[in-house]
């Protein structure tokens, strides 16, 4: 079947591309996902991704090759395997990052992606409750909830900590202040999930132009003689399906299998196609390089006072919280666990903040079976992590084979820069500094782990190799840039050297950003949506008039006022 747009990959950013490709009725969209429908109340309820942390119906629960610094471990790497992507299975903190990260991505080669270039899609994205300002929209489908008022006490005792420890307040990281101790937002809307798939792709799954297909397997692009891409060829319930693109082909697999089916299809450094019998279509040696993650370690507390273990560790507990939510859509179910936090320099001579911090009113441990769930730890605890905010350690996609079954290779290559390994170093002593303030001592029992006798530097970096784990951030192996010998793809998300594909996800982050991905992914999916509507509508105005005549009743006058409105940060969000 001929389609004129087909996306890959129905998560955080394949749902936008099919909602705002097909919103003009002038396209014919094809979104293609792996997974099922995010029918499931798990799904809707924000605390549910406790129950699809290891679940592979939806989750790919893919790890990484061992880790040489991590204490050679394999770190988990789980990914959204259904409806809404990973954005169906995360903590739904809403963070964009600082404005310098988006400015060095302008700055590696891509004109058009700074800040202020990026911040109204930013906007365009999301329904604020401070509405329309500077920094924030009031029309978007992502429904933003700051969790200030409900978050648990202790959270604020955290701040009064910080700000004791002489570190600022922040009352909006996404606001005119990123820097200092706060409360997070999450993309929630009336106590539920406020994800991609549920805000853009539920309202218009109805559109006689827009086709979604589940359960697909796509294992490679097409390509003819020119290099162009024509479309995908699938796996769906056993059976081999083609589907033709008659204008583009759009990767949104994520960081993970963006790359890797890249390399299915042929492009991607020649030596690893030639290894497992890949013919080349173009040889791009970025693919898969410059993946990137934020590792997170975490230290637990006994608390004197009552926390969300006191709540959620009992079966009443959870019955109890389980009717609130029920009947009201709040308290602790309508959130994320990671409810305060915010971002700190590390020491003095850090130009911007450097390390994140999560409080989190409940400990919990990761469990190491795949069949076990996150449960509280039997005590009235809390628990304070880190990440740092900027890794400059590089690692890999590659494919294990030809068989699009097979999972990708991911190596993170976690703490092989210096400034690597000093920032795990000055997230420990962060996270001491912090609780040694008044406010905390006051509520503090005792450090369970990793304990006082962690205390020097070899310690505190012993610590972070034996017990950090990825954060689920995983990004940039598509880097965008305008050399195809360092990057894939160009700064309108084209890959270098074909036609008619692109990539447009977190793998096209030329380096990562202050926070979680999330908002950044959705960020990006609008803009990438636009620039793909003035690219068509350009097309059509060279094809239809060589003299881009746009009068009223132009099939390119019509299109291209389609993609105006596409990047209009005002336009209607309908």
């Amino acid at each position: 079947m001929d389609y004129d747009y087909i996306i890959v990959g129905a998560g955080s950013a394949g749902c936008i591309l099919a909602n705002r490709l097909s919103a003009s009725g002038q396209h014919t969209v094809l979104l293609l996902e792996a997974g099922g429908k995010d029918s499931s109340f798990w799904f809707k309820v924000p605390v549910g991704f406790t129950k699809t942390y290891y679940n592979p119906t939806y989750n790919w629960m893919y790890y990484s090759e061992p880790e040489k610094e991590l204490d050679g471990r394999p770190i988990y790497c789980p990914r959204g395997k259904v409806q809404g992507g990973s954005g169906s299975i995360n903590a739904m903190i809403f963070v964009r990052g600082q404005p310098h990260d988006f400015d060095d991505w302008a700055a590696a080669g891509n004109p058009g992606w700074t800040f202020r270039d990026v911040l109204p899609y930013f906007r365009k994205l999301e329904s604020h409750p401070l509405g329309n300002t500077e920094y924030h929209g009031a029309d978007g489908p992502i429904r933003i909830s700051p969790m200030n008022d409900a978050a648990h006490p202790i959270c604020h005792v955290f701040i009064k900590g910080a700000q004791q420890a002489g570190y600022q307040r922040s009352d909006d990281f996404n606001g005119a202040q990123f820097e200092g101790a706060g409360i997070y937002d999450v993309n929630t809307r009336n106590g539920q999930r406020s994800s991609s798939s549920f805000e853009y792709l539920h309202p218009v799954l109805t559109r006689k132009n827009l086709h979604v297909e589940r359960e697909v397997r796509v294992d490679r692009v097409l390509f003819d003689a020119n290099r162009r891409a024509t479309g995908v060829a699938v796996t769906q319930n056993g059976v081999a399906r083609t589907f033709n693109a008659t204008r583009e082909v759009i990767l949104s697999a994520g960081a993970v299998d963006s790359p890797k089916l890249l390399q299915l299809s042929g492009v991607g450094e020649p030596g690893l196609l030639a290894k497992h019998r890949i013919p080349l279509v173009h040889a791009l040696p970025a693919v898969g390089q410059n993946l990137q993650d934020h590792l997170c370690v975490s230290f637990y507390y006994r608390a004197n006072v009552k926390t969300l273990n006191d709540e959620m560790r009992s079966l009443l507990g959870k019955l109890k919280l389980g009717l609130q939510y029920l009947l009201t859509k709040k308290g602790p179910l309508a959130m994320s666990v990671n409810q305060s936090g915010g971002f700190f320099k590390g020491n003095d001579q850090q130009a911007h903040p450097n390390l994140q911090l999560y409080f989190n009113p409940l400990s919990y441990r990761i469990p190491k079976s795949n069949t076990a769930s996150l449960e509280p730890e039997p005590y009235s605890g809390f628990l304070l992590a880190f990440n740092p905010c900027r890794p400059t350690s590089r690692g890999s996609i590659e494919i294990a084979s030809n068989r699009a079954q097979d999972a990708a290779k991911i190596r993170i290559n976690a703490l092989t820069t210096e400034k690597d390994i000093d920032e795990a170093i000055q997230g420990c002593e962060l996270v001491r500094k912090v609780m040694a303030s008044p406010a905390l001592k006051e509520i503090t029992v005792e450090e369970i782990s990793p304990g006082p006798q962690v205390n020097t530097r070899d310690a505190f970096l012993q610590y972070f190799r034996e017990q950090s784990g990825s954060i689920y951030h995983l990004c940039g192996s598509c880097a965008m840039g305008d050399d195809a010998s360092t990057s894939v793809v160009d700064a309108r998300l084209r890959v270098h050297g074909v036609d008619a594909l692109r990539v447009v996800d977190a793998s096209i982050f030329p380096n990562i950003t202050s926070g979680n991905i999330n908002a950044p992914t959705m960020m990006v999916a609008e803009k990438g949506a636009a620039m793909i509507l003035e690219d068509a509508a350009m097309a059509a105005g060279v094809t239809t008039d060589r003299t881009r005549v746009r009068s009223a009743r132009s099939p390119a006058a019509t299109t291209l006022e389609t993609a105006r409105c596409a990047a209009d940060p005002v336009a209607s969000n309908a």
